[in-house]
């Protein structure tokens, strides 16, 4: 009896203290939104419309229009082995279908082993290596992909740190790629502010970016935030108190690289390499579709720019210029990336609830509409 009552005392203690560590996750997590605010009326109401993206000959955004090919692998894939894989949606639920986007185009979908064998390097976001020992990330999408001949992981950057410094880290990482690797198409996924840590990698080092074939936004901030001019360095700093955090505290300038001001400034400096090819895939969730931790963030933008964005970026702020755009899915900043609600349930239930998403289905679709469009355009090449 005595050494039960000792056995269930314990398990008080650790799922005291675990609960104590999701709380303290839950207030610093907050963090990542930036600004709360009192609600007041949008400067642009939520519709579904794309406005101003155009995919008109001259537009601003000078885009090609890939959501029809993107939906019908999306789907392809998703119906096959979808349900599968945890968090199923349907295709319909998953991607958001505009008026204007195109018929299917009728082209049977592949969903067998890739044959350029991708090396798909994906760069997290703001914060993520702050959370990631607490969120126990269990890649399940490079591991998902791998089963189809795709090689996928993540490139560590320092969660706070300027695009500048992430860079940085990013050379060193495509430096570092075994010789193995030199056959294989180099594919950069950016996530929010990753985006623009590729971006900087791009430009400082031409010559390494010469082995790069494709960059992905995913949810980039192409454009940047305009909840980052609301914040400060010190609230940044806040999340290296995450328990467990690796994030560096030397450099807390991410905010800086965010601002859509030094965005635009960033753009009329510099030109992405023109052999690249580019791609976006943009959140634009249902208001009902957003977690209740970021319902504060997604009000605040609201009044701010628009109404149409994912809690963190307004949909068209997400848009590489010149790129494909693949598609809009119906998820917040959060579910597109961070699956907070498979490895915590309590934080599921205080602020992540709307965090499901296939994102097996969407890396998966993502690489084959890439693999398929540079076979296409028979632009294979890894080292020009």
């Amino acid at each position: 009896m005595s050494n039960s009552l000792t056995a269930t005392g314990h398990n008080l203690i650790n799922g005291a203290g675990e609960i104590a560590r999701t709380l303290r996750c839950v207030a610093l997590f907050a963090i990542l939104p930036l600004l709360i605010s009192c609600s007041s009326q949008p400067q642009v109401p939520f519709s579904y419309t794309i406005e101003p993206v155009s995919f008109e000959p001259g537009n601003q955004y000078n885009i090609t229009d890939g959501r029809a090919r993107f939906r019908e692998i999306f789907c392809a894939a998703n119906e096959d082995h979808g349900a599968l894989l945890p968090d199923f949606r349907s295709c319909e639920e998953a991607l958001v279908r505009f008026d204007d986007e195109p018929a299917a185009t009728g082209t049977p979908v592949e969903l067998g082993t890739s044959s350029l064998n991708l090396l798909a390097k994906m760069v997290p976001g703001l914060g993520y290596s702050c959370v990631k020992p607490w969120l126990d990330h269990d890649n399940s999408a490079p591991r998902h992909v791998a089963e189809f001949g795709y090689d996928a992981g993540f490139i560590q950057v320092e969660g706070i740190a300027s695009s500048d410094t992430n860079g940085e880290l990013i050379a060193q990482s495509v430096q570092s790629l075994s010789r193995n690797d030199d056959s294989k198409p180099l594919v950069l996924v950016g996530y929010s502010k990753g985006l623009p840590d590729i971006f900087s990698f791009l430009t400082n080092h031409p010559d390494l970016a010469r082995q790069v074939t494709a960059v992905v936004s995913y949810s980039g901030a192409v454009w940047g935030s305009a909840l980052a001019e609301g914040a400060n360095e010190k609230q940044l700093r806040w999340l290296t108190r995450v328990p467990g955090a690796e994030c560096e505290k030397k450099d807390s300038k991410a905010l800086e690289t965010l601002m859509p001001a030094n965005r635009k400034q960033w753009f009329a400096t510099q030109t992405l390499p023109e052999h690249i090819r580019y791609y976006s895939v943009v959140s634009f969730p249902d208001p009902d579709n957003i977690s209740n931790g970021l319902k504060g963030s997604h009000r605040k933008l609201g009044q701010l720019r628009d109404a149409r964005n994912d809690s963190q970026l307004v949909f068209y702020d997400q848009i590489i210029p010149g790129s494909t755009l693949l598609g809009f899915f119906n998820a917040d900043h959060w579910a597109m990336s961070i699956p907070i609600a498979r490895q915590h349930r309590l934080s599921q239930a205080l602020f992540a609830d709307k965090n499901d998403f296939p994102r097996e289905i969407a890396l998966e679709a993502i690489l084959r509409f890439v693999e398929e469009d540079l076979l296409t355009r028979n632009d294979v090449s890894t080292v020009p």
